[in-house]
């Protein structure tokens, strides 16, 4: 018997089959071949047609399950995780009304600051643990403001996994970690944050039924399991955001374990126990193990110009590779002979309270830096936003006492993972795994053996770990000269 597990990004949507009974990955891929648009009308904005995931995800399935050569019938169980922060609204007949205003749109960045200073920092802080700031509940004032007439259709709003969801078992459903990510949970109250819809001029009534992590989400109905190419009746038992996922996927579920993820955006997800928010910087969210006993809270610190730095370098460099980008890189020293690049130029920052700081190349000799001084000045430049992000994190009291990161594209690069483990004196753990593959495991989790599902993490999936480096100084130079860039650019954004 098999599970399967979907993970939808901004950039691809990723399936995984695994084994019930072991974990065993059987098979990953992700569709399409290349990445998905992300529509922009605007500077800021940024949406994406929930139907298109919707359309890669019935390919992905009928591919992996071709692929892997298994029988639809052997599949017992759905996982979903997802871009969080995201807004779907759909009308009665379960039709989205727009496109999704996705994680890297700007566009509620002020809607969300103005809710922040009228409601009141202690009341924000000890109910949602956060500012309104540019998340889901902001982008529904957004539209309720500027699109009227797509708003008086809304009959549910729901995050981009809930969507998917419905497009399975025809039910409209979300859970309390969506809810946190729209910032629409109280967690002093244990309930939805209503009073923050009241304020907004949200009817309540448009926040769908929740339903709870590991249990019986709803089953799969003729039409969604004949487009997906499964069979009807199996249930979807698991639904997330990508980064508690992420950190499930990691066996991060404990106060000082941190996930750390180097994809499109980057992040550290430090798992605490729940207190009130201190700093508007960093965010905090249901994590997927949180209980009202036990609230566990995921401190998400969200770097939006990672990966997607790099790649925009890759695709206007000709025909390199990152394999050929990374050989390059290390032919030059540390600190890229002066070259320094602030990585951040996809939209607002939340650690520079929502700041839009832009991507910077900065102190390029013409007659002696070449693309080999832009490819490390640029890894490095995404590996020291890690760091000052881990700052940030450490300043809202988030204990670390071990760092794991999936082996994705960032960390890949022994450049980018040797600079942060070394700056911020940590070991980083790296283990062979995906959302996807996290999503999928997490159908058998529905016993809650936590330890057992950790311990098959830990023993399979292991790949390296990166240790600090001895000699310090030079990365301790160039963060130094790097940050001192930043600075300067921030005093100029006042």
């Amino acid at each position: 018997m098999y599970y399967i597990g979907y993970d939808i990004g901004s950039s691809s949507v990723k399936v995984a089959l695994v084994e019930a009974e072991t974990g065993k990955k059987i098979i990953v891929l992700n569709e399409p071949q290349n990445e998905m648009e992300i529509v922009a009308l605007h500077s800021d904005w940024a949406e994406q047609d929930p139907e298109i995931w919707w359309q890669h995800i019935c390919t992905a399935t009928k591919r992996a399950i071709r692929e892997a050569n298994i029988e639809a019938s052997k599949i017992t169980g759905v996982g979903i995780s997802y871009q969080m922060h995201g807004l779907v609204i759909v009308d009665k007949d379960g039709n989205a009304l727009r496109n999704s205003i996705i994680w890297c749109d700007s566009r509620a960045v002020e809607i969300g600051n103005e809710a922040f200073a009228e409601i009141g920092e202690q009341k924000c802080m000890e109910h949602l643990l956060n500012s309104p700031g540019n998340f889901t509940a902001s982008k529904l004032k957004w539209v309720k403001e500027n699109e009227p007439e797509i708003y008086s259709n809304i009959y549910k709003y729901m995050l981009p996994g809930d969507y998917i969801a419905l497009k399975l078992t025809g039910e409209i459903t979300t859970t309390k970690n969506g809810l946190s990510e729209g910032m629409l949970w109280d967690y002093k109250e244990n309930k939805v944050a209503n009073w923050l819809l009241d304020y907004y001029g949200i009817d309540p009534s448009l926040t769908p039924d929740i339903v709870e992590n590991f249990t019986n989400q709803g089953i799969l109905n003729e039409k969604g399991a004949k487009e997906a190419g499964l069979l009807v009746g199996i249930p979807v038992v698991y639904r997330a955001g990508d980064q508690p996922n992420n950190a499930l996927a990691l066996n991060v579920l404990n106060p000082g374990e941190v996930a750390a993820t180097g994809g499109t955006s980057g992040v550290f997800y430090a798992v605490s126990e729940m207190s009130s928010g201190k700093s508007t910087r960093v965010n905090n969210f249901v994590h997927v193990n949180y209980e009202e006993k036990t609230p566990r809270v995921g401190k998400l610190l969200n770097i939006n110009g990672a990966g997607i730095q790099y790649r925009w370098l890759r695709n206007n460099m000709g025909d390199e590779t990152y394999e050929s980008m990374n050989r390059k890189a290390s032919k030059i020293d540390v600190g890229s002979d002066g070259v320094v690049v602030i990585p951040f130029g996809n939209g607002a920052e939340r650690m520079f309270n929502n700041k839009n700081i832009g991507t910077h190349f900065l102190n390029l000799n013409l007659n002696i830096h070449n693309s080999a001084h832009l490819f490390r000045a640029s890894l490095e430049g995404i590996a020291f936003s890690f760091v000052y992000g881990m700052e940030c994190l450490k300043d809202d009291n988030a204990t670390i006492n071990v760092i794991r990161a999936g082996n994705d594209n960032l960390f890949r690069s022994e450049i980018f993972s040797n600079t942060v483990a070394t700056l911020i004196g940590h070991e980083i753990e790296i283990y062979n795994t995906t959302g996807a593959v996290g999503a999928a495991r997490a159908v058998g989790l529905k016993d809650g053996d936590y330890n057992k599902f950790g311990s098959s993490i830990t023993t399979n999936d292991h790949v390296m770990t990166f240790l600090p480096l001895k000699n310090a100084e030079p990365y301790a130079k160039a963060y130094a000269k790097w940050k001192q860039e930043l600075e300067l650019i921030l005093t100029h954004k006042k």
